[in-house]
Order: structure tokens, then sequence, then C-alpha cells
């Protein structure tokens, strides 16, 4: 017979594994928008003004992805904050983050492509 013991899904009384799988999740998202907005704006650091390789320049879209990602990163890492502060209310917050999230993309859509056209 085996001496490991099975964990329990609870954790800390009312902390379950699923509620901190849910939290690291929206950090991870978070980490992930902050290392893309990183290496984005490192490529232009790196090949444009250290090593002068390319000309890169700052359009639109370029300007939106950038404003898209760093934006994005701080509201997963503020979401999963809040969530960790309030976990009884954790489902009305991740669906206030998914409409603020779509409105948020459609309204960038819209500007970038009121802008360019």
């Amino acid at each position: 017979m085996s001496k490991v013991k099975k964990k329990s899904t609870k954790l800390n009384g009312s902390l379950s594994e699923e509620d901190l799988k849910f939290e690291r999740i929206i950090y991870f998202s978070g980490w992930i928008f902050l290392i893309i907005l990183l290496v984005f704006l490192g490529e232009f650091l790196v090949f444009d003004f250290i090593l002068g390789l390319i000309e890169l320049e700052l359009n639109a879209s370029i300007f939106s992805v950038i404003v898209f990602t760093g934006t994005n990163s701080a509201i997963s890492f503020a979401l999963a904050t809040r969530i960790k502060k309030n976990r009884d209310q954790k489902k009305k917050l991740f669906v206030d983050w998914l409409k603020g999230e779509f409105l948020f993309c459609v309204i960038a859509i819209l500007v970038v492509a009121a802008y360019q056209w």
C-alpha cells in the first residue's frame, strides 16, 4: 500500500484548489501580456535604437498593440488582486472583467479603424 495521502480539495477553510487555479490563470494571463509587451518594446529598442539594423516605424496598429497589451496586463493583475481580496464576489468580478475587456477591445478596434480611415 502506498503511504501517500490524498490531498484535500479544500485549503485554508473555504479556499478550494479551483479557486487557486483560477487566480493563478488570471495572474498567468497578466504575465503573458506583460511579456508580450516587453518583447515588443525590446524589439524596438534592440533592433532600431541600439543596433540600427532596421528602421521600425511606430504606426497606429503597432501603437494599438502596445496599448492593448499593456492595458490588458494591468487589468489582469488588478482582477487577480481584487478576486484575492473578495473571494465571495469572484463570479461577479469575473463577469464584469469580461464585459470590460469586450468593450475595451471593441473601442480599440473602432479607434484604430477610424484613425486609419
